[in-house]
């Protein structure tokens, strides 16, 4: 089944990988239009935010979209279904999408919950990482955002179909509903990089809904 996962992830990946939007450019330029925001030595622009109504993806929290990203709501399958297990990773359950492709990338911000049983941040984000049996180099980080703790995996993963490994992050929040992660999945090393500071964006702006 996990093999199943990892060739779906891989064909998801590379099915975005047809045209670049115009969006790559305009956010490398800070001050374009949108705010401007630092992550690390790149700016990213502010495109919006995802959480709220009408936003494509309903969460418990709210946070900062980077410009030319589109969410979209993950629904479920049948509990029954073979694709069922897709959908879920450890104690968490996939619910939304943050496509990169109109930004020129090639990945995923996805964002995923679990319940009120699931434990703590870091307890949630810990067997989310270890629900991927590719994941080694495993590092934890705790920080603040706001009111909220962050509990925050930095890793690498071994694709046996791409023949090499990538690096990973992913960040979880507490909530009253139970904890939230946000993981970024790029297809390769480049566009984790890439993708990187939308992720930051994510991680430093995340509150409440």
């Amino acid at each position: 089944m996990l093999a199943a996962v990892a060739l779906l992830a891989s064909v998801a990946l590379i099915g975005c990988s047809s045209e670049s939007g115009g969006g790559t450019e305009a956010e490398k330029k800070p001050g374009g239009g949108a705010a401007a925001h630092k992550a690390g030595d790149k700016a990213v622009a502010r495109g919006g935010t995802v959480g709220g109504a009408g936003s494509g993806c309903e969460l418990p929290v709210v946070f900062d979209l980077a410009r030319h990203r589109k969410a979209k709501a993950v629904v479920p399958d049948e509990p029954d279904s073979e694709f069922a297990a897709l959908s879920r990773q450890g104690p968490v359950a996939l619910v939304c999408e943050i496509d990169a492709k109109p930004a020129g990338h090639i990945g995923f911000l996805r964002v995923w919950r679990g319940d009120a049983e699931s434990g703590t941040p870091r307890e949630a984000l810990e067997g989310f990482v270890k629900a991927d049996e590719n994941a080694s180099k495993i590092t934890y980080t705790e920080s603040t955002a706001g009111k909220l703790s962050v509990a925050e995996a930095g890793y690498t993963v071994h694709s046996e179909i791409m023949e090499e490994s990538r690096p990973a992050r992913a960040f979880a929040v507490a909530t009253p509903d139970g904890p939230v992660v946000v993981h970024l999945d790029g297809l390769d090393a480049q566009e984790h990089e890439g993708m990187r500071p939308a992720f930051e964006l994510a991680k430093r702006s995340v509150r409440l809904g």
